[in-house]
């Protein structure tokens, strides 16, 4: 029989890569699930819901002894020998060199942050969406606890409050859940995001865009927005921030797939603020887009309050440790032929779409990085990055 391994994740880490119902899933398949003892607990499951779907309990040693390991963030994987396969969220290009060391010692390394967003299959196993939505969800209501008012208009009789106003920047997947989350709690929401389709999505949830003069459409092949110059960045910032001078509530989400955050909320606009605003830094795990931002921490400068919260979707475990088993439950589906553990090396999740479709992305294979003791061939621009 197959083993599919669970591993608690490091320390500081409140999410859990399988759950409880969703064990069935994988033993449909043929896998036993071994689960480390306590995995799941800081997410709100304990193990004998895990034995009770018939998941085996055992240490750390039986969990990553499995063929095939399961995790959210990179484990022990010297623990692990050559031969085995682990799948988890390994952001290749943060750590290229840790990427090298674990294909040398012969592990299959399949990175689910890599997956080909835009391959209708790969839309269950998009582990990128399901927790960046709960992280959109999740900042809105960080930032509307840590503004001193209220957010919806509201007429009373001690007289009319008037709705905050919030801005959004970035309307990816969790940009456009911030401004939905947003609207649902009343507030005028302004919002904005360098690739021209979503101006369509942002005012078809009643946000209001952003425009920049002479913008085009930023958006690369794999759908995530593309690198700027500098001059564009600058203009795009002022835009925005002029917009955010007089917001309550700020939520920045613009991310650069494989590079570090880029700065869209410099020094100088948090000191044109107005005092008792609320800047919610989705991204300080990747540098941060609020230059005055500190990873995990929240802070106040200029009388304005910063929370860079590192790990959102940790901040809702039981949902997303739910929603990352679902996802990984998909995938190892596409792992499996005729009750074998068997992926297909030509399988476009695992190495992207071949050369002259409209789905290839020059560089990029899909979520298979590493295999037989070298970063997998499609995955040219990793080759290159890790030297």
């Amino acid at each position: 029989m197959m083993r599919a391994g669970i591993p608690r994740e490091p320390e500081g880490e409140t999410r859990v890569a399988m759950v409880p119902n969703v064990v069935p899933k994988l033993a449909k398949l043929g896998f036993e699930v071994v689960v480390e003892r306590g995995a799941g607990v800081a997410a709100g499951y304990e193990d004998d819901a895990y034995a009770a779907k018939g998941a085996t309990l055992g240490s750390a040693a039986d969990a990553l002894g499995c063929e095939l390991v399961i995790t959210i963030n990179v484990p022990d994987w010297g623990a692990m020998a050559a031969g085995q396969m682990l799948a988890c969220i390994a952001d290749p290009f943060r750590d290229t060199a840790r990427v090298g060391a674990i294909a040398a010692a012969g592990l299959t390394l399949f990175s689910m942050d890599m997956i080909p967003r835009r391959l209708s299959r790969a839309q269950s196993m998009d582990v990128n969406s399901s927790q960046d939505n709960l992280a959109g969800y999740k900042a809105v209501l960080l930032g509307a606890a840590a503004v001193g008012r209220m957010i919806p208009m509201m007429m009373t009789s001690a007289g009319t409050v008037r709705p905050a106003k919030q801005v959004v920047m970035g309307a990816g997947v969790a940009g456009l859940q911030a401004i939905a989350t947003a609207k649902r709690l009343g507030a005028v929401v302004w919002a904005s995001d360098v690739r021209l389709a979503a101006k369509e999505q942002i005012e078809s949830l009643g946000g209001r865009f952003i425009a920049v003069e002479g913008m085009e459409d930023f958006e690369d092949e794999s759908g995530y927005a593309k690198p700027l110059t500098p001059e564009f960045i600058q203009k795009v910032n002022d835009t925005v921030c002029e917009v955010a001078r007089d917001a309550d509530v700020v939520v920045t989400t613009a991310r650069l797939f494989g590079r570090a955050a880029p700065i869209t909320v410099p020094a100088s606009a948090v000191a044109r603020m107005k005092p008792g605003a609320v800047v919610v830094d989705m991204n300080t795990a990747s540098g941060g887009n609020c230059e005055l931002s500190v990873a995990g921490e929240t802070v106040v400068k200029h009388g304005v309050t910063i929370i860079g919260e590192a790990n959102l979707p940790g901040t809702v475990p039981h949902t997303a440790s739910l929603l990352y088993a679902n996802n990984l439950a998909s995938f190892a589906a596409a792992l499996v032929s005729d009750g074998k553990l068997a992926p297909d090396f030509e399988d476009e999740i695992l190495v992207g779409a071949p050369q002259g479709d409209a789905l290839h992305v020059p560089g990029m294979g899909g979520v298979l990085v590493a295999h037989a003791g070298e970063i997998h061939a499609a995955q040219s621009r990793l080759r290159e990055a890790a030297g």
